[in-house]
């Protein structure tokens, strides 16, 4: 999630505010306040979310409907503030980072109805009860146009893209799936008590050319870039190279559990079958390497410094599958000692940082 601080003049002031909190990261189509109807992959955030110092927001990522009722999704820490929200607040468009932290005069686009997911459900997911007569019915996206309404797996492979609050449409590749990862997450806006989360069968993506995401990007919808822009995940933390998401398919079995009923707004096309991957190592190896991985987990995890064990592709070879192993890379970080292969499968490391909420 993104942050700023609550004085407007902080823009103008010097070397006073860290480069990560700056607004002149943000894409400007994006941050805009809308004339409604209002498109999604766009600023906006809960009206309240700001502390003593700072005001926060993230990305609206979709329209969906929950129990046939029209809703934006996005992640818990944006629209619910990590569990921290009330029935009844408002979800406003642009966030409150892109008005000089000031909800007057922004777009009302929806109201939080509680927490139906709360964190620690495996997903990062919050719903805003939409407004019906300010946001585009249709679902449209900025950039991307109205999604499909069916899932799409995911894939090591799969090229995606995404819309959001921070670094606009952006292109990627799933890194790896079936990834176990823990995330940074912070108590109230900037100000909290720092916790971790861990997450299991997640999906990683790297960014075409640079960064998939940045801080403010957390809630951007993640569709297939195949021609059919199908839900392939919810965005919601990384780094400076590494993006995590929830599988939609995950977003979906979270919010229908108890009987509820959950489905995406968008035109009816079905999800491409990932069949026709020339350079992507089979189903059936992927399998055996996800069952090697979940058994050697726990021993990977007490290596210093790793932060993210998931099944992706060997470097030298785009038809095997290998163990992907993050490790924060910070420069103080002991050798992580780990084993180049384990039951005859490499192990690929990926020094990067550590995962965040973004």
């Amino acid at each position: 999630m993104k942050r700023s601080a609550l004085r407007s003049t902080v823009w103008i002031l010097p070397i006073v505010v860290a480069l990560a909190v700056l607004p002149a990261l943000a894409d400007a189509a994006h941050t805009a306040k809308q004339t409604p109807p209002v498109k999604m992959g766009t600023s906006g955030g809960s009206s309240v979310d700001r502390s003593t110092l700072y005001c926060c927001g993230g990305t609206l990522g979709s329209l969906v409907r929950y129990d046939g009722v029209l809703s934006i999704l996005s992640n818990n820490h944006v629209l619910a503030r990590a569990g921290l929200a009330r029935a009844g607040e408002s979800t406003i468009q642009p966030g409150l980072i892109d008005n000089n932290c000031s909800a007057t005069g922004l777009n009302v686009v929806g109201t939080y109805p509680g927490d139906k997911v709360p964190l620690g459900k495996n997903v990062d997911a919050a719903i805003s009860t939409a407004n019906a007569s300010v946001v585009d019915g249709t679902g449209a996206i900025l950039d991307v146009g109205v999604p499909c309404n069916t899932v799409q797996a995911p894939a090591v492979g799969l090229s995606v893209k995404k819309s959001g609050r921070t670094t606009g449409t952006t292109t990627g590749t799933v890194q790896a799936i079936n990834s176990t990862v823990t995330v940074q997450y912070q108590k109230g806006c900037g100000t909290g008590k720092k916790f971790t989360q861990t997450y299991t069968n997640q999906i990683t993506i790297a960014g075409t050319g640079g960064s998939f995401s940045a801080g403010g990007d957390s809630g951007s919808l993640i569709v297939s870039n195949d021609g059919t822009p199908n839900p392939v995940g919810l965005l919601f933390a990384g780094n400076t190279s590494t993006t995590i998401a929830n599988p939609a398919s995950a977003v979906v079995s979270a919010f229908t559990s108890g009987g509820h009923t959950f489905t995406f707004v968008g035109n009816a096309c079905a999800a491409v079958a990932f069949k026709e991957r020339p350079l992507n190592p089979p189903d059936a190896e992927i399998d055996y390497v996800t069952k090697i991985k979940e058994s050697n987990e726990a021993a990977l995890f007490a290596h210093p410094g790793v932060i993210g064990v998931g099944v992706g592709q060997a470097d030298d070879d785009a038809f095997r599958a290998v163990m992907v192993v993050y490790v924060d890379s910070g420069r103080h970080m002991r050798p992580h000692g780990l084993p180049s292969e384990i039951d005859g499968i490499p192990v690929k490391v990926v020094p990067t940082e550590p995962f965040v909420a973004y």
